[in-house]
């Protein structure tokens, strides 16, 4: 029953980053379903990659573009090999969650956070 258990808990993994994604994804102002799907995640990401207009804010939009890419991937895998598809999901959440909030003020280099921008 060796695999049973690893499918379990690689199934189990699988569930708690779904979790982990969407509360990231909440954060980028994405309004997240009750079941998402990784595609449904991706998308949602991408929009608000795309909403990020501020060219101050470039490389955030790079690097939420990078986590798109992974949840790109790790769709396609599906289940055929399970650990790379969560290899893939980790890597979009470490995107999402290491960028700084989303709420925050752009900075600016050279201009003072008190002069406005």
């Amino acid at each position: 029953m060796i695999n049973g258990d690893l499918s379990a808990r690689l199934a189990d993994a699988r569930g708690r980053l779904i979790i982990e994604l969407s509360d990231a994804v909440t954060g980028w102002g994405g309004q997240v379903p009750e079941d998402p799907g990784v595609t449904e995640l991706a998308d949602l990401l991408d929009t608000a990659a795309a909403n990020l207009h501020d060219a101050t804010r470039s490389g955030t939009r790079a690097e939420l573009a990078v986590a798109v890419d992974h949840l790109r991937a790790a769709h396609r895998l599906g289940g055929l090999l399970p650990a790379v598809t969560l290899w893939h999901l980790r890597q979009a959440l470490q995107r999402t969650f290491t960028l700084p909030d989303p709420g925050e003020p752009a900075i600016v280099p050279g201009v003072p956070a008190s002069q406005p921008r």
